[in-house]
């Protein structure tokens, strides 16, 4: 009968190298046995992540420090602060002196509202990471009273049936510019691709490419194309194209002829392009639609900017198709607004993708108010962006000199302010090469001005300004009304070392 082995029958027998049947050099039994973390001494491995406090004890110092904070904010903060600590430490970092103060720092990031305040003095109206255009007050009032309230968003108040939730921004927008039709939809991008799908998904879009440009964020016309589904056929050079280029590459595939602005730069030097009206005209006598990508337009004409800005003028020149931003020069709401022939802008609206990038009623009825403002002649008083475009250079002088006492009272004697004469781009992709004349506020303040500008923008009401040749420039341009104050307050601030 067999018995289970006892005793010293229990181990089985091992070869030299200590392993069963094993025949290779004997192993150091301690290492297999030596609990992680402790040396052939006894003594623990010095890691400093063993030292790093248990979730709940540093959230329990961090409610010590700012009982303010709800726990959400809290829990998640302390987490990803002893997370990257780990990670930190496990690189051969210095350890955090304060995990608390860092913890508390990133809780209140997480609770702030997004995307929050700041005050541009950049002098860039149409900053692309500032939001771009601000909303006239008017139509952000109406986008509130839009969320919360219900609307007739698509009722036709009449008849009590089913209504078009475009049908009064498109009106009003062939109103402004003497379009056939109208569409809006949620960007400029998006305009582009519906238009692209709409009138030649499967076939060929001609395009110079000299135009074949990249916008912010990396994005690039020919993907743009290829996501609508259509065949790209380049013509031309870099530098130079010819309307005999865009003759000789139609064909039967042929669906669209297409021309982008170049929006974010300008050539110079040899170079050639199509104007707009010859290349309508070659549309017209192929019987081939005409899309401009114009980028940034206006409904207004503005006195000083470059002609191509204003929107019903490109229409006149015979282009089918017209699209540009909402909340660019027009300074309303996010938007890609399209102009253009019926036919054209009835198949965009027929396409199911037309559902998947129409605006919401925020929007529409901060568009609505824009336009409305645009008919009645209130938009050049109203509208902050057409006002900050329009700002006469004496204007600015003035506020610049008010604003630089200011600064000078809040910056003591840490500063030397004067006042100079400025060009600012208008930026957003906008007019490139075209500058505005103003005025701006240096500052040249003693341990250097990007630590400056750094604490400006670390106070309650943050400042964004430049910095140039070691001084700050606060540009009075993009200032909105009662922004000096929080200016003089976060110049204070910063001279105070930037202590909350």
């Amino acid at each position: 009968m067999l018995r289970p082995p006892t005793g010293r029958d229990s181990v089985p027998p091992t070869g030299s190298s200590g392993i069963p049947g094993g025949k290779g050099p004997l192993l150091d039994r301690t290492k297999r046995i030596r609990p992680e973390g402790m040396e052939p001494s006894g003594q623990v491995n010095p890691d400093p992540r063993r030292g790093l406090p248990s979730v709940d004890r540093l959230a329990a110092r961090v409610r010590e420090l700012a009982c303010d904070l709800p726990d959400w904010a809290v829990t998640a903060a302390v987490r990803e602060t002893l997370e990257r600590e780990r990670e930190h430490l496990a690189g051969g970092g210095d350890a955090d002196p304060d995990l608390a103060g860092s913890a508390v720092a990133r809780a209140r990031r997480l609770r702030a509202p997004r995307p929050t305040r700041v005050v541009n003095a950049t002098g860039v109206v149409l900053h692309t990471n500032l939001g771009r255009a601000p909303l006239a007050p008017g139509a952000a009032a109406a986008a509130a009273s839009a969320g919360v309230t219900y609307t007739d968003l698509e009722l036709d108040l009449a008849t009590g049936r089913r209504g078009d939730r475009l049908g009064g921004v498109a009106e009003k927008l062939c109103l402004l510019s003497g379009a056939e039709a109208a569409l809006a939809v949620n960007n400029n991008a998006a305009a582009v691709l519906l238009a692209l799908e709409s009138l030649a998904r499967g076939r060929e879009v001609v395009v110079s490419r000299g135009e074949l440009v990249e916008i912010g964020g990396s994005f690039r016309v020919p993907e743009i194309m290829e996501r609508a589904g259509v065949r790209l056929v380049e013509v031309g050079s870099t530098n130079r194209t010819h309307l005999g280029d865009y003759e000789r590459a139609i064909g039967p595939a042929t669906a669209l002829l297409l021309k982008v602005h170049r929006s974010n730069f300008e050539m110079r030097g040899f170079v050639a392009e199509v104007g707009l009206a010859e290349l309508a005209g070659l549309g017209r006598d192929r019987g081939l639609p005409v899309l401009e990508d114009l980028g940034s337009g206006t409904l207004v004409e503005l006195p000083g900017l470059p002609a191509e800005a204003w929107a019903p003028g490109r229409v006149r020149l015979g282009a089918d198709l017209v699209c540009f931003s909402g909340d660019k020069l027009l300074g309303g709401p996010q938007a890609g607004i399209v102009l253009g022939r019926r036919e054209a802008v009835a198949a965009m609206r027929r396409s199911p993708l037309a559902r998947a990038l129409r605006l919401d009623k925020l929007s529409l009825a901060a568009l609505d108010w824009t336009l409305t403002a645009c008919l009645e002649g209130r938009a050049e008083r109203e509208v902050p962006v057409l006002r900050q475009l329009l700002a006469a250079p004496e204007e600015l002088a003035e506020r610049a000199r008010r604003l630089a006492a200011c600064v000078a009272r809040a910056a003591g004697e840490a500063a030397r302010v004067e006042v100079v004469p400025e060009r600012s781009p208008v930026g957003g992709g906008s007019l490139p090469g075209f500058e505005l004349d103003g005025s701006v506020v240096l500052l040249a303040v003693d341990g250097g001005a990007q630590g400056f500008a750094a604490r400006m923008r670390e106070a309650p009401v943050p400042v964004i300004a430049r910095v140039r040749d070691d001084r700050v420039v606060i540009d009075v341009r993009t200032l909105l009304e009662g922004e000096d104050a929080a200016v003089e307050a976060a110049v204070r601030f910063a001279r105070e070392g930037g202590s909350r």
